[in-house]
């Protein structure tokens, strides 16, 4: 019997940092800020090449991302609430602002500001995310609560 577990732990990403990236048109990562390191738990470095959906998290809906580039692909800014995985597999919630960058009138890369998410907000996604997997992919999230106990006996296991 297989007996282990993850545990995502949140990051929340504090009141007065902004998370930017830029990426190619076809979603590699061309710059990120030392905040966007920071809180996906990854070295700039380690980001810089990489596809975006190097943080995407599970619980996204795919639709959700098909809604994301099919406005982009219309020229016009998308802006919403994502969910995105950590390196450890922990995850943190933003609020994105994605749009085009253009170079003499042509569009060249994109780019994201990602700021904080209030905890209702969090809450109301997370439902209404799990609700759209659920009919879309047909799939659903199981989360366990813990009280502080178990979590200090189960850490002393692992």
């Amino acid at each position: 019997m297989d007996t282990s577990f993850d545990m995502f732990i949140e990051t929340e990403v504090p009141e007065n940092e902004l998370i930017i990236s830029r990426t190619s048109l076809s979603g590699v990562i061309t710059y990120a800020n030392e905040t966007f390191a920071k809180i996906s738990g990854y070295e700039v470095e380690e980001l810089i090449g990489k596809p975006h959906n190097i943080v995407r998290h599970p619980d996204m809906p795919k639709s959700v991302f098909k809604e994301v580039w099919d406005t982009l692909a219309l020229g016009k800014n998308w802006q919403g609430f994502v969910k995105n995985r950590r390196s450890d597999n922990g995850y943190y919630w933003v609020h994105a602002d994605i749009s085009g960058v253009y170079k003499d009138g042509k569009l060249v890369e994109y780019k994201s500001l990602r700021s904080p998410v209030d905890r209702e907000t969090k809450i109301k996604m997370q439902n209404h995310y799990d609700a759209l997997r659920k009919t879309e992919e047909k799939s659903s999230r199981v989360v366990l609560y813990l009280t502080d106990e178990q979590i200090e006996a189960i850490t002393k296991i692992i």
